[in-house]
């Protein structure tokens, strides 16, 4: 069982490069790269796995404060598992302090979901993640709702948020970035209770 001194693991999931970055499917992408510049870290190319790292600490100075590992894999989303486990691994994240960030589609655009375990819900990342390591990691679930007419999933993720959704974007992802520092500082149900809409 996992204790208040070990390291989190803080996944966010997207594609590598800059034909993806601004992609329903690589708002992972966006939620870790702001909780990096609250932290002051640069992401890094990480020594064991293919996947950048910034390591630091989220938190109040003193106990409260808690170690992170933020990362994103760079070997596209239906392989993340490898890179998560090996990190995992290498910083002997216990599995319940893993968090992956991701798009959902089961959830409306501008609602957050905040669980513990459950399945993939088609969602390459976690299908990989689950292969890896089992289901029983955290998830904060940023809604992208669904495709709307006869778009093809494949089709709506990998592409950019609309305009409109745009205007809305910086703020839900500052949300999802605090709703992550919550789950870390005060627990699953708190951070339930207070983020998921």
């Amino acid at each position: 069982m996992s204790d208040a001194t070990d390291p989190w693991l803080i996944v966010g999931l997207g594609n590598p490069g800059p034909d993806y970055a601004a992609n329903r499917h690589n708002v992972g992408f966006m939620v870790v790269d702001l909780l990096a510049g609250r932290i002051g870290g640069k992401f890094k190319r990480a020594q064991k796995a293919q996947a950048q790292v910034v390591e630091g600490r989220i938190g109040p100075p003193g106990p409260a404060s808690r170690r992170v590992v933020l990362v994103k894999p760079m070997s596209y989303m239906n392989l993340s598992g490898g890179p998560v486990t090996a990190l995992r691994d290498f910083y002997k994240v216990p599995l319940d302090h893993v968090v992956a960030v991701h798009d959902e589609l089961d959830v409306e655009y501008g609602s957050l979901r905040l669980k513990l375990g459950g399945g993939d819900n088609g969602h390459n990342g976690l299908k990989s993640m689950t292969k890896s390591m089992g289901p029983e990691y955290h998830r904060v679930r940023f809604g992208i709702g669904r495709p709307p007419g006869r778009m093809q999933v494949a089709d709506f993720v990998l592409k950019d948020f609309s305009s409109t959704e745009r205007k809305e974007l910086a703020f839900l992802v500052d949300r999802s970035a605090d709703a992550v520092e919550c789950l870390l500082a005060e627990g699953l149900e708190r951070a339930q209770s207070a983020y998921n809409s």
